[in-house]
């Protein structure tokens, strides 16, 4: 299960070392050469402060004397410097750039490969799916927010610190007066930071839905109801009232953090004005040379509005970018499930008195289940809708950890296993199976490369080379990509083949036939009886005639297994099988 710790609880400096080695770690050449590059940068900016002003005592001492030697020496200098900065700002943009996208080309497959070991019962809770999308937003903003906090501490505040012992050496009084004229706008930064950190709460769950009415509204798989039943209204107006509360939040939080910074920057102008004042009267007592009087009166706006460009834009983007960075970090941190013990379904698999609950579920899916199933056996499970048929081999396959009890693979608890011994030997066919936007081939091979295409293809009766696929295994089996769609009873042969095409110890077919008739889903249970012979197979139908292939029928009723024998055994009993065996053929008189 899933921490439930707020993102707010994780400390700023936490958040930056988990980061470091996976951003910058990963790039570190590329990395010093930015730094560098900034750092000279800034080390140009201040040069020109310090040549302008011998430049102009130059010049002021030129007057008198007629030597312009010096002058010109100077002006040279500053001149160079001058050409110097866009060119080494270019470098530094592109670096930024292109540094960002790398980065975060690097995060956003951990994202996906910590969704791959993080426990499956997770997806069933809406505060994962929210944290999939706060994890994603993070790991957009996270590289910068890495790159801002470097380009702070190697470049700004070193920049910053020169400039003051600068100003300091001029005037102490004109050292001290920027710093204390931006401390106001600094907490404004701190603020923000607690007010967005907030808002990405409130906003991940807004964002699914208003992807999700987006999708009802015009993505292929939804489009032919929406059309039909005209609801795309329905859907306009779901979508735009989502967006309107996420609008509100999002004015809420900015009205807040402006009206607090419009305060601090009043402040900043304040002190602005009298850092002019001082340096006037530092020059009319004649505390500092005219020329180091019009290098700073020069340089002043740049200092500030270099101050203001730190604190305002890269530590207020630091600040408010937290929050959705705190979630990527608390994501990467979640739990997995993994164990060390190796399991083998070899050996058959039991369950010993388990139970299991969805979460915040009000009853128990599963109210105490003993099963053993044997090495090689084929197992039906019947019953009625909502009995818990599909929880069951969930729990099975090692899918769904249970609640109490123990579920095991030979004599390993899969609590302990390890979940690539235990996962590499099975395979399964769902009845919400994935109709994948690539080539036939593709959508059966996508476990791994193992050269049974075409005998997997044939045991699913899928004619990878009949006028459904003009182009064979390479047919793009979606119209999006200028491609051709299949039939749901064909996307059904074709999603069999991929559980067939698998190696495996344990095969689970969980429904998958639905779209089939009745007598082509026969002819392909059979078959598959045929093929997994050799293996462990567990069968979830609705159609008894189907069960009957199995060796063993378990009936499910309100969580239990009420029943469990042959067909031959069951029929002969009273109770839910023979039940619902006699309603179904009194639909075939």
């Amino acid at each position: 299960m899933k921490p439930k710790n707020k993102t707010r609880n994780l400390s700023f400096f936490y958040m930056l070392r988990r980061l470091l080695p996976l951003t910058l770690g990963q790039f570190k050449p590329y990395a010093l050469l930015q730094v560098f590059v900034a750092v000279f940068m800034m080390l140009d900016i201040i040069l020109q402060t310090v040549v302008s002003a011998r430049f102009f005592d130059s010049v002021s001492a030129a007057v008198g004397t007629g030597d312009i030697a010096k002058p010109v020496i100077w002006l040279a200098a500053f001149g160079l410097l001058i050409v110097l900065q866009p060119i080494v700002n270019g470098i530094l943009n592109f670096c930024f750039g292109d540094l960002t996208k790398r980065m975060t080309g690097k995060l956003l497959p951990l994202i996906q490969l910590k969704a791959q070991r993080i426990p499956a019962l997770a997806f069933e809770e809406p505060e994962t799916l929210d944290d999939i999308n706060k994890a994603e937003t993070g790991a957009h903003v996270g590289c910068g927010l890495v790159l801002v906090t470097a380009a702070i501490l190697t470049a700004y505040l070193p920049y910053f610190i020169l400039m003051a012992l600068y100003l300091y050496s001029l005037k102490p009084i004109l050292g001290i007066a920027p710093v204390l004229a931006f401390i106001p706008v600094v907490l404004s930064q701190l603020v923000r930071a607690r007010v967005f950190t907030q808002l990405e709460d409130k906003a991940a769950p807004m964002r699914r839905k208003m992807e999700h009415y987006e999708k009802c509204v015009g993505a292929p798989e939804f489009f032919k109801e929406t059309r039909l039943l005209g609801a795309f209204g329905f859907y306009k107006k779901l979508y735009r009232q989502t967006l309107s509360l996420f609008n509100k939040e999002k004015w809420r939080a900015q009205r807040k953090t402006g009206l607090i910074e419009l305060g601090m920057e009043l402040i900043t102008l304040a002190g602005y004005g009298i850092m002019l004042f001082l340096l006037v009267d530092a020059l009319l007592s004649g505390e500092i040379t005219p020329g180091s009087f019009a290098a700073v009166f020069a340089s002043i706006g740049g200092i500030f509005n270099m101050m203001e460009e730190m604190i305002v834009q890269n530590f207020g983007e630091v600040m408010q970018n937290k929050g959705a960075v705190a979630n990527l970090i608390r994501f990467l941190d979640m739990p997995e499930q993994d164990g060390a013990d190796r399991a083998s379904v070899k050996e058959g698999v039991s369950l010993e008195n388990v139970r299991f609950k969805y979460p915040s579920a009000a009853e128990e899916s599963i109210k105490g289940v003993d099963l053993r199933i044997r090495p090689g056996e084929t197992l039906a499970v019947v019953g009625t809708n909502g009995a818990g048929k599909s929880t069951l081999v969930k729990l099975i396959m090692g899918l769904y950890t249970p609640t109490s009890g123990t579920v095991r693979f030979g004599g390993t608890d899969l609590k302990k296993a390890d979940k690539m011994s235990m996962f590499q030997s099975t395979s399964a066919v769902f009845q919400d199976y994935g109709r994948y936007k690539m080539t036939l081939k593709d959508n059966v091979e996508i476990s791994a490369e193992e050269g049974r295409l075409n005998e997997a293809l044939i045991q699913a009766d899928v004619d990878g080379y009949g006028p459904s696929y003009p182009a064979g295994l390479d047919t793009m089996l979606s119209r999006e990509f200028d491609g051709v769609d299949v039939s749901g009873g064909q996307w059904q042969r074709i999603a069999i083949a991929r559980g067939l095409y698998r190696t495996h110890d344990l095969i689970v077919l969980d429904e998958p036939t639905a779209a089939i008739d009745p007598m082509e889903e026969t002819k392909i249970y059979k078959k598959f009886a045929q093929i997994a012979k050799d293996s462990t197979a567990v069968i979830v139908t609705h159609r008894l005639g189907s069960a009957r292939i199995a060796d063993r029928i378990a009936v499910m009723n309100g969580g239990v297994i009420s029943q469990i024998g042959t067909h031959d055994e069951l029929i002969e009993r009273e109770g839910i099988y023979r039940q619902m065996w006699e309603a179904q053929a009194a639909w075939l008189v």
